[in-house]
């Protein structure tokens, strides 16, 4: 039986977060999601269940909305740190879900360490 790339998605997406969950430390989880016309971020903590931030470039004030390159998520990514400060968070975990380190979530990935955010 072939595994469809849905599925491989998936056991990708559960084996990274399996694995960030155990380094955990009751850090807050940084969570990327990436589509093919946007790309979003949150800030969750799983403690207690709740959003304490979140960017994304459906947002009008970020100046990218609708785009999806490796400069649009570069503003997500320092949104994302900026808004973290403001909610009093400088360490998180990064959770690439199943999406590979690379372009576009790598590029959102270090705006947020220039930012300021440690993970």
């Amino acid at each position: 039986m072939a595994n469809t790339k849905q599925k491989l998605f998936q056991k990708r997406r559960l084996r990274v977060r399996n694995k960030l969950r155990k380094m955990a430390n009751g850090r807050p989880r940084l969570s990327v999601h990436r589509s093919n016309k946007n790309i979003s971020v949150q800030l969750i903590d799983d403690v207690k269940g709740v959003t304490l931030a979140a960017a994304s470039t459906l947002e009008k004030d970020l100046g990218v909305a609708g785009s999806n390159n490796r400069e649009a998520a570069a503003k997500v990514g320092a949104a994302i740190a900026e808004r973290a400060k403001a909610a009093g968070v400088e360490e998180c975990y990064f959770d690439r879900g199943g999406f590979l380190y690379h372009g576009k979530v790598k590029a959102l990935a270090d705006a947020a360490r220039d930012g300021g955010l440690k993970f």
